[in-house]
C-alpha cells in the first residue's frame, strides 16, 4: 500500500504520516525531513534553502526525483511531502491533503521552532509562495489544485489522534475498486 500525505507547513503532516505508518505497519518517508537535512548540510534554514532553490532548480528536481522513485518503486510506504500526491500519481492507493489556517500553522511552527507565531506565519507564507512559484515553473503544478486528493482535512478542527483516525477509517472503508482515469495524466515533467 502507498499512502501520500501532503499539505502546507504546520498542518501536522509528519505527525499524521507517522500515525498512518503505525496504524498500517508501513514505512514513513518524509520529504520535509530530507529537505531540512539538505538545508542543514549547507548550514541554512529551510527558508534560506528555499531561496537558494529558487536560483538552483536542481535542488527541487533531485529531491522530487527521489520521492517519485520511492513512490513508483516501493510498496508499504507513507510518503509525506508537499508534492507527494502529485509525484505518486496512480501509484498511490490514497492521497490525503491536510490544511489549517495560517494563524494555526504559525502557532504550531512557532512552538516547535521556538519563535514568535507572527514570525513563523510570515516565514511560512514566504516559503509557500516560493514553493508554489517553483512547482508551477518546473512542473506546471498548481499546488492549490486539490482535485487529485481523495480526502482533504482541516487539521485545526481535531487533535492529531483524531485526524489519523479519520484517515485510517477512510482507508478501511474503501472497497478496493479504483475508478480508472480518476487522476490526471502522469506527472509530465521529465527528470
Amino acid at each position: 500500500m502507498l499512502l501520500t500525505v501532503s499539505g502546507p507547513p504546520g498542518t501536522g503532516k509528519s505527525t499524521t504520516a507517522a500515525g498512518l505508518a503505525d496504524a498500517f505497519d508501513l514505512e514513513h518517508i518524509s520529504g520535509g525531513d530530507i529537505f531540512r537535512e539538505l538545508a542543514a548540510e549547507r548550514d541554512m534554514t529551510p527558508l534560506e534553502f528555499n531561496k537558494l532553490a529558487e536560483e538552483d532548480e536542481q535542488i527541487d528536481i533531485d529531491l522530487d526525483r527521489r520521492l517519485r522513485e520511492i513512490a513508483h518503486e516501493r510498496d508499504g510506504v507513507v510518503l509525506e511531502s508537499r508534492l507527494a500526491g502529485w509525484l505518486a500519481g496512480d501509484a498511490a492507493d490514497f492521497r490525503f491533503w491536510l490544511d489549517a489556517p495560517l494563524s494555526v500553522r504559525g502557532e504550531r511552527i512557532a512552538d516547535r521552532e521556538e519563535k514568535s507565531p507572527e514570525v513563523a506565519a510570515e516565514e511560512t507564507q514566504a516559503r509557500e509562495a516560493s514553493e508554489a512559484k517553483r512547482y508551477e515553473e518546473y512542473y506546471g503544478i498548481d499546488i492549490g489544485d486539490r482535485s487529485i486528493y481523495d480526502l482533504c482535512v482541516n487539521t485545526a478542527r481535531w487533535d492529531a489522534e483524531t485526524v489519523v483516525d479519520i484517515l485510517v477509517r477512510a482507508v478501511d472503508a474503501y472497497d478496493g475498486d479504483l475508478d480508472e482515469g480518476k487522476y490526471p495524466a502522469e506527472f509530465d515533467y521529465e527528470f
